[in-house]
C-alpha cells in the first residue's frame, strides 16, 4: 500500500515538507510506502471549467504544461493521500488550490473512496481554515478523512522551526498512524468481500428554478 504526500509549498524543503517527511517516516514504520511529491514553484494553471476532461473521459486535464497530469497519474497508483500547505492570507497556497481544482475535476474518480487528510504549516494563525479548505476536496469525493489527536498543523516561520513544534509533530505522527490503520482496515474489508458503497447518482439542480426563467 502507498500514500501519496503532496507538498503544496513553493519551498521544496521548508516547514511544510518537514511535516510531510515526519508523516512519511511514521507511515513507513507502519509498513506503508510513502512518496512525497512537490508541486514546484513554477506557474500552475487554474481550472477554466471547460469540461474537456469530462468529454474525453481520460482522467486528464486538457492543459499539460504543469504538474497536474503527472500528479493525477501518481494519485491513481496510491491508496491514500496527505496534502500539506503553508498558510497564505489565512488560506492555502493559491498554486496548490489551482492544482487541486484540476486534479479533482479531471481525476477525482481515481481517488474516490481512498482515505486522505490535509495538514497545514503557519507562522501563527490560519491553519484550521487551511486544513478545512484542503479536506473539502476529499469530502465531496467520497473520500474518508483521517483524523488525529489535534488539528494536524505545525508552526514555524523560517526553515527548520517546525521540527521544534513538538505538539504539532506529534499530531502529524498520530494522523499518519490513523491513516495507516484506515488503509489496513480497508484492505482487510476488501479481503473479506466488503467493498465500498455505490454513490447514488441523479439530476443536478441549482437554486434557479428553470420554470420561472421566462417570467
Amino acid at each position: 500500500m502507498k500514500v501519496l504526500l503532496i507538498n503544496g509549498s513553493p519551498r521544496a524543503n521548508g516547514n511544510t515538507h518537514a511535516a510531510l517527511a515526519e508523516a512519511a517516516r511514521t507511515l513507513e514504520a507502519e509498513g506503508i510506502e510513502a512518496q512525497i511529491e512537490w508541486i514546484g514553484n513554477g506557474g500552475i494553471r487554474g481550472c477554466i471549467g471547460c469540461g474537456k476532461c469530462k468529454e474525453k473521459g481520460d482522467d486528464r486535464c486538457i492543459f499539460d504544461d504543469d504538474r497536474c497530469n503527472a500528479l493525477i497519474e501518481k494519485a491513481a497508483d496510491a491508496n491514500g493521500y496527505l496534502v500539506g500547505s503553508p498558510v497564505y492570507y489565512a488560506g492555502a497556497n493559491g498554486s496548490l488550490i489551482s492544482l487541486l481544482d484540476r486534479m479533482f475535476y479531471a481525476g477525482g474518480s481515481l481517488m474516490r473512496f481512498k482515505p486522505a487528510a490535509g495538514l497545514a504549516c503557519a507562522r501563527r494563525a490560519g491553519t484550521t481554515l487551511t486544513i478545512d479548505q484542503i479536506n473539502k476536496y476529499f469530502q465531496i469525493n467520497c473520500m474518508p478523512v483521517a483524523s488525529s489527536t489535534y488539528w494536524p498543523m505545525v508552526h514555524g516561520r523560517v526553515e527548520g522551526e517546525a521540527q521544534a513544534d513538538a505538539e504539532g509533530m506529534r499530531a502529524v505522527r498520530n494522523l499518519a498512524r490513523n491513516l495507516a490503520w484506515m488503509l489496513k482496515s480497508f484492505e482487510a474489508a476488501r479481503a473479506a468481500g466488503i467493498g465500498h458503497p455505490e454513490a447514488e447518482g441523479g439530476p443536478m439542480t441549482s437554486f434557479v428554478r428553470q420554470d420561472l426563467l421566462g417570467e
